[in-house]
């Protein structure tokens, strides 16, 4: 897209066929690298932007410049964002996010980023530096925006339980949602040295941000007073855990 912007400014050809021309080669690179089904759905996505900004006319809302580049950005990586989660692209670029994204520890938001950094650097020659300023700062917003809606809304979780009802619990993770466990056997701290300390079952499982409010209503059910320690992870590989749509 930014690429096609570029040419556009430069010699006045239609947007909307440069959209559909310029992502083409990198549709034949998702086709063999991601599969048919995502290509199809891909160009369909694409040829309905180009059709839009063809023939749909948008108002001015506003002429502020950092408005434009912030909300902009916004809505920008929400399309994006909604489109990868369906299995598609509305972009080029970021098919070359989806396939490094897997080889490399970055989101598919910061690539996007660091590869229109990259575009609209040399766009500084052609418009202005302002311009591709605000055109990274858009670009920037869109990144956070796709990182969200990709990974944030079903961000994975993992949640250690200490409980004397260990073993009620681990079947309710088991059974009712349907997730993996992992029990380890501790001891309860609170005593003086020399003590006999209680021995316990602890729970640790991994579930995605929409499924804890569930998890913590069950748990409490079984066993009102659990200590429950919840922190974010980045990524999981294997195991019985829910997969989040761009895994499928």
């Amino acid at each position: 897209m930014g690429i096609a912007l570029l040419i556009s400014e430069t010699t006045r050809l239609p947007l909307s066929i440069l959209i559909v021309v310029i992502n083409l080669p990198f549709l034949i690179i998702g086709y063999s690298q991601i599969g048919k089904q995502f290509a199809l759905k891909s160009i369909i996505a694409i040829i309905g932007l180009a059709f839009v900004v063809h023939f749909i006319p948008f108002p001015l809302i506003t002429s502020d410049k950092l408005l434009i580049a912030v909300f902009g950005g916004f809505f920008l990586g929400a399309g994006i964002g909604m489109a990868i989660r369906g299995g598609a692209v509305i972009d080029g670029t970021e098919v070359l996010a989806i396939h490094l994204s897997k080889k490399t520890g970055l989101t598919i938001g910061d690539i996007v980023l660091i590869l229109n950094i990259i575009i609209f650097s040399f766009g500084a020659y052609i418009l202005s530096i302002e311009i591709a300023l605000y055109a990274m700062l858009t670009y920037l917003a869109a990144a956070k925006t796709i990182n969200f809606i990709i990974e944030g809304v079903e961000e994975y979780t993992g949640i250690t339980i200490v409980s004397g009802n260990s073993d009620e619990i681990r079947l309710m993770i088991t059974e009712k949602l349907g997730r993996g466990v992992t029990i380890y056997t501790g001891r309860g701290g609170y005593g003086k040295y020399g003590d006999n300390l209680r021995q316990i079952d602890i729970i640790y499982t991994v579930i995605t941000r929409l499924e804890i409010a569930r998890l913590k209503t069950e748990i409490n059910k079984i066993d009102s007073g659990a200590f429950i320690v919840m922190n974010s992870i980045k990524d999981v590989k294997s195991g019985m855990i829910k997969k989040r749509s761009l895994e499928k």
